[in-house]
Formats: structure tokens, C-alpha cells, sequence
């Protein structure tokens, strides 16, 4: 069996009453590009902040890079990257200046943090600006430099949430290429994203997140046999799978017709 980058076992996140992660078995092996996906509010942004130590599990465990959470964890941070959900940038200072911290944070001596940083903004067209602060960035601009400093330290696994949310074509062209350099150089990459072409396009292997609980896991293959297994037959993009399994699961598709004020 593949060495795991990835393992949770029965992990689990209540809030009060609410279950939002709901005891998930999760396995991802070293090298895949893994998504991760749900509809909103089903649980993908908690299970990102677990598996990268921003907010603790209520049961459960979970190992990254064959590490426990509950007793490696800083062992665990300095091998991984991060892009949350609200990026978490410090807006008074320049990109430049940002990503020096960020090398410097995790231990990289000056001369690499400067070389590093020169290539990743230059590869992310953010050079041209040398001067203006991240608060003045644009949402996409701001997204690049997140990515940057995520991988500046060459992390083993990559979280990634929501990465494309807001990018434009250009910018989205530039972060799949970096993404797949990664790959290609053996890192690990768990992904979330509404953009289910993309994921199709970039991901070897997917889980899907219903209302907290794991409702499918495999490769894009695997998932495709089950879904024609369940009655439905032909060749199925990811979306139509996605809508398959969610919809067996109990969320009915809206029906526009129900807005007959809108004809």
C-alpha cells in the first residue's frame, strides 16, 4: 500500500449541538492531487482548519506525513502549506515584505527567502508593483501572494481552500501550472473547490462531504462505477457525479419552475 500523506480517523467537530464534521475516515496517499468536495456549508472548511491545526477536533484523529496531530503537531506545520479560507495576509506590508517574513518564519536563511521571493513574485506577476501594500492588492492579486507564501518553504502537502475563488483566467493559468510543478516534484495536494471542472481537470482522486458525513471517496474512475452502478449509465463529468451522490444522499435539486413569477 502507497505511503498515506493524509489520514483521519473518526474525526469528528461539533459546535454546541451542531455536527459539522461527522466521524470522517479520510486517506490520501503521498503525491495525489486530492479534492475535497461539498456544498456549502457541508464541512470542507472545518476539516481543512482541523487537518492544518487551526481549530481542534472534538474526537477523532488525524496523521499528516505519518505524524500525529495530537502530539507532532509543530513538526506536522513546518512540512505543510497552507491558503485558507480568509487568506490571513498582513495588509501593511508589500508583497515582498510579506513573503521575507513568511520564508524567515519557517527557518529559511536570508539569501534563499530572497531569492525565493523575487522568483515567486515575478512567476505571479506581482513584481511590477515592488512598492504598493497587499491592503491595495486586488482579491486575485491577494490570492496569488497567499499561494506564494504557502509554498515558499517547498512544503510536502498542500492545503489548498478555495484557491480559485475570484481569480481570473490568467491568474487561475498561472496557479495550476505551479500547482502541477508540485506534483510533479512529489508534493501532496488536498484541494477544495466549487469549480468542479477544475477539479476534474487537476484532481487524481476525490471525497465528497454531505451534511458532515463522508459520502464517497476514490479516484474519478472509481466514483464514476459507482454512480453507473447506482442506474445511471454513460460517460459523467465530475458535476454530474457531485450531483448524483448529493442528491442521493437527500438534497433535492431546486426547480426554477417553483418561481413562476420570474416568466
Amino acid at each position: 500500500m502507497a505511503e498515506l500523506a493524509i489520514r483521519t480517523t473518526s474525526l469528528t467537530r461539533r459546535f454546541g449541538a451542531l455536527v459539522a464534521v461527522d466521524s470522517i475516515n479520510l486517506s490520501v496517499e503521498s503525491g495525489q492531487f486530492f479534492g475535497f468536495l461539498g456544498p456549502n456549508g457541508a464541512g470542507k472548511s472545518t476539516t481543512i482548519k482541523m487537518l492544518t491545526g487551526l481549530l481542534a477536533p472534538t474526537s477523532g484523529s488525524m496523521e499528516v506525513l505519518g505524524l500525529d496531530f495530537a502530539s507532532r503537531s509543530l513538526d506536522i506545520k513546518r512540512q505543510i502549506g497552507v491558503v485558507p479560507e480568509g487568506m490571513g495576509l498582513f495588509e501593511r506590508l508589500t508583497g515582498a515584505e510579506y513573503l521575507d517574513f513568511v520564508g524567515r518564519m519557517y527557518g529559511l536563511d536570508r539569501a534563499t527567502t530572497r531569492q525565493r521571493t523575487a522568483e515567486l513574485l515575478d512567476f505571479m506577476q506581482l513584481a511590477d508593483r515592488p512598492k504598493a501594500l497587499v491592503a491595495d492588492y486586488s482579491h486575485g492579486m491577494q490570492k496569488k501572494l497567499a499561494l506564494a507564501a504557502a509554498v515558499i518553504h517547498r512544503p510536502k502537502v498542500l492545503f489548498l481552500d478555495e484557491p480559485f475563488e475570484g481569480v481570473d483566467a490568467l491568474a487561475a493559468g498561472a496557479l495550476k501550472q505551479l500547482l502541477g510543478r508540485m506534483i510533479e516534484n512529489g508534493a501532496t495536494i488536498f484541494l477544495t473547490s466549487h469549480v468542479l471542472e477544475i477539479v476534474e481537470r487537476l484532481c487524481s482522486h476525490v471525497a465528497i462531504i454531505h451534511k458532515g458525513r463522508l459520502v464517497a471517496q476514490g479516484s474519478l474512475a472509481e466514483l464514476r462505477a459507482g454512480v453507473a452502478a447506482g442506474g445511471d449509465a454513460g460517460p459523467m463529468t465530475l458535476e454530474q457525479i457531485f450531483l448524483s451522490i448529493v442528491g442521493r444522499e437527500g438534497s433535492a435539486q431546486p426547480n426554477p419552475e417553483e418561481l413562476s413569477w420570474l416568466a
